[in-house]
């Protein structure tokens, strides 16, 4: 079985690796429907799993300047807090014995619903902010937007509903927290979002991820053959070229996660 993991982690990482898309959203399913593992533990697994594979992604942007601090700081100010109290809610439950898997399984599934839908989203936002293009529909919003005080009140609140979502099901941190950065900040340069998404998505997944383990929902062994099949999968992935083109394996991802989402909800 550990070489199950091991593969497990190998293939996620390499997804992982050609398409940028979040760790979570692939692993927690493949935990839960592939080797059995219950919610709650997947999803607590899952959280250190995708810190620990996201750190090295920080150094790199920050020796090229490209983490917005004031952006990452007010996404965790919101983020943080409803972590926390998500956290305290799991404790709650555990504490008077109710099952925790309902909660687990509604979340995981609009999570997954909601990462299926920001996927292809990500791809046309980008595209937008590219050419400096936006379309008559958007105008209005991005005039709010332009406003300092809505867009620093909007990213506490969207960190504060990315907190909640991630901690519950460990997915989200990734592709749901760049379409808020786009949005929000449409002028920001891709690599600059990347780089903000990916450093507040650290310490998210690091605090949630802690606080599983505190709760004893976190598989250590199974966490190190994760990553063991990990790392070198991401590693691979970055390094050789690859013919099917981006949007063909977004569309076949977010496919993938919508049917899976609803499966979890229903």
């Amino acid at each position: 079985m550990e070489l199950g993991y091991i593969l497990a982690g190998l293939v996620v990482g390499f997804m992982v690796g050609l398409t940028g898309v979040g760790g979570g959203s692939l692993m927690t399913p493949l935990l839960i429907f592939g080797f059995g593992i219950p919610p709650l533990a997947a999803v607590g697994t899952d959280l250190l799993f995708a810190a620990l594979t996201k750190m090295g992604g920080i150094w790199a942007h920050w020796r090229h300047h490209t983490i917005q601090w004031r952006v990452v700081g007010l996404l965790a100010l919101g983020s943080i807090p409803s972590t926390l109290i998500a956290l305290q809610i799991l404790k709650l439950f555990q504490a008077r014995g109710l099952q925790l898997e309902g909660i687990i399984n509604t979340a995981l599934g609009t999570a997954l619903v909601l990462t299926a839908v920001a996927l292809p989203m990500k791809s046309w936002l980008q595209r937008m902010a590219a050419r400096r293009a936006l379309p008559k529909i958007m105008q209005p919003a991005y005039s709010l937007r332009c406003n300092p005080r809505f867009t620093t009140v909007s990213t506490l609140v969207m960190g504060g509903v990315l907190g909640f979502l991630v901690t519950l099901s460990s997915i989200g941190a990734g592709a749901l927290g760049a379409v808020v950065l786009l949005f929000l900040y449409p002028g920001l340069r891709t690599v600059q979002v990347v780089a903000t998404d990916i450093t507040h998505a650290v310490p998210l997944t690091a605090i949630a991820g802690i606080g599983h383990w505190y709760l004893g929902s976190v598989d250590m062994a199974l966490l190190g053959n994760l990553l063991l099949g990990s790392l070198p999968g991401i590693y691979v992935a970055s390094h050789i070229g690859v013919n099917i083109p981006e949007r063909t394996m977004q569309t076949v991802l977010a496919t993938l996660l919508m049917l899976v989402g609803i499966k979890f909800i229903f």
